[in-house]
């Protein structure tokens, strides 16, 4: 935290944006940590909340892209190769495989939640040809919902960001399944008249067909 610490004293939000660029490529940095961090001297007013949305959101983009287009055209024998460089071990890629055969695309969303996944969806998703537009859809949603709940916990809990951090941690998963069901009950209330608007025309078409 020290060494965090002083590195945003020193370069502000470069920090999040390269740091975060460099982990998706598979590098060591700990970009949840210092995304809580970051929000917590939002908090304190030292760095401004939508900048750092902003910034952690186009790194983390701009990172897995850069995965994607890395799989997509070099393959699994460069990863073989020279990903030992990066930390891609064959046994971290295998082990993101079985997360694809178990969640499919979904994984490239959640895996920004689940330690050791999230630094190999990009290339894997690349290695296996997804189209990019699919890939898009799901690595940038994924990021953007990623980077709000991070940032916003140093934002919400001030000086008791680590300890609401180690507990979002512990139960992540939970906790990602229930924001997403409330999420989902927002939505379809604010927008339930287009939608029944929406389902009263499908049912009016499928009655005259």
């Amino acid at each position: 935290m020290h060494h965090i610490e002083q590195l945003f004293h020193d370069y502000g939000y470069y920090v999040l944006f390269f740091g975060l660029l460099l982990e998706f490529i598979a590098l060591p940095f700990p970009g949840e940590t210092t995304m809580a961090y970051a929000g917590y001297l939002s908090y304190e007013g030292h760095l401004l909340w939508p900048a750092l949305m902003a910034v952690a959101f186009i790194g983390t983009t701009i990172g897995m892209t850069i995965t994607y287009y890395v799989g997509y055209k070099l393959g699994m024998p460069f990863i073989r190769r020279y990903g030992k460089w990066v930390l891609l071990s064959p046994a971290k890629m295998e082990k993101t495989e079985k997360w694809f055969e178990k969640y499919g695309n979904s994984l490239i969303f959640i895996g920004y939640f689940i330690p050791g996944i999230r630094h190999f969806t990009g290339y894997f998703s690349g290695i296996i040809r997804l189209p990019f537009r699919k890939f898009a859809m799901y690595a940038y949603s994924g990021a953007l919902f990623w980077v709000i709940i991070f940032i916003s916990i140093g934002k919400l809990f001030g000086p008791h960001w680590a300890v609401a951090f180690q507990v979002f941690e512990k139960y992540a998963m939970k906790t990602i399944v229930a924001a997403c069901i409330l999420l989902a009950v927002y939505l379809i209330f604010r927008f339930r008249k287009p939608i029944m608007k929406l389902w009263n025309k499908r049912i009016g078409n499928r009655k005259q067909n």
